[in-house]
């Protein structure tokens, strides 16, 4: 019905756009293998979109993309990755508007005030990428004619289980893995994806390869374990695991190829982060060299 055939001259009413979100795995937005998804609402209740509900799969298939990945990206220079997530921070920054949004339909206070702290906290670490090596290497004094020097390394694969802080707190446990030359495979918080679906689409306006980020949507409880037991991931981050019982399943998954475990703990995302996720999935590396030689 025209505008002109409505009782009394109102506006048309226009029908929403109801939108279902893709998985972000490999650089590209590709369905759930599965078909599934699940209704994302706000605090309120209200429906806001439908998010793709990852499975085994799709798990399977961001763990290869992030191995593929993480060649080129851990030999790339620590300069060059922190120039990248300064692009990000930029890139985050210019959508900041549609997190405002997000981040106030999932409940959050001050909205503007934590988009404004995450950007600051991508440059925060961006800024680290070039420095980490000095602070948590050394070189050693030996008893003996050789230089003996430990670097550090990245991990891996890291597996993250994002805290349910959906944008602060998703940036808080990212931007540190990736900073050191790692790669991962992010779960992210399945009361208020949508921001994280949002800085999916900012990785992927940046300059950061594919692969590096992956970031799946849907059942904590369902994809965490099968990702703990997976023998080519090499670390695990259960930030965001709240149940008990779940975080000893997948300890004892992880115990399978010895990853790392980053357990979960109540974490003040507004605060200063320090060095601690910086060097939690780094491995050292010591070289003995002859002198004179």
């Amino acid at each position: 019905m025209s505008k002109a055939e409505r009782p009394g001259g109102r506006e048309p009413v226009r029908l929403a756009v109801r939108k279902t979100y893709k998985l972000y795995i490999g650089g590209a937005f590709p369905r759930s293998e599965s078909g599934r998804s699940y209704a994302v609402t706000s605090s309120k209740g209200e429906f806001l979109a439908n998010a793709s509900k990852a499975s085994r799969k799709d798990a399977r298939d961001a763990v290869s993309a992030a191995r593929k990945a993480f060649g080129g990206w851990s030999g790339a220079t620590p300069y060059n990755r922190g120039q990248i997530l300064y692009r990000v921070a930029e890139m985050l920054e210019s959508r900041r508007a549609q997190f405002v949004a997000e981040l106030t339909d999932a409940g959050t206070k001050k909205a503007g005030d934590v988009v404004d702290a995450a950007v600051d906290r991508l440059v925060w670490y961006a800024g680290w990428a070039d420095k980490i090596a000095a602070v948590a290497g050394s070189t050693n004094p030996v008893a003996g004619p050789y230089f003996n020097v430990s670097s550090p390394e990245p991990t891996g694969v890291v597996a993250v289980i994002a805290p349910d802080e959906p944008l602060l707190g998703l940036v808080s446990v990212i931007a540190p893995v990736i900073v050191t030359g790692n790669t991962c495979v992010v779960i992210a918080g399945e009361r208020a994806p949508l921001p994280a679906i949002t800085l999916a689409e900012v990785l992927a306006t940046s300059d950061l390869p594919g692969g590096v980020v992956n970031i799946l949507t849907g059942s904590v409880k369902e994809i965490a374990p099968w990702l703990a037991a997976h023998m080519d991931v090499n670390a695990i981050d259960l930030t965001g695991v709240t149940d008990p019982d779940l975080a000893v399943a997948c300890e004892e998954g992880a115990a399978e190829n010895l990853k790392r475990v980053l357990r979960p703990a109540a974490t003040d995302w507004s605060a200063d982060p320090g060095t601690k996720r910086l060097t939690a999935f780094l491995e050292t590396k010591t070289v003995w060299h002859p002198t004179g030689v």
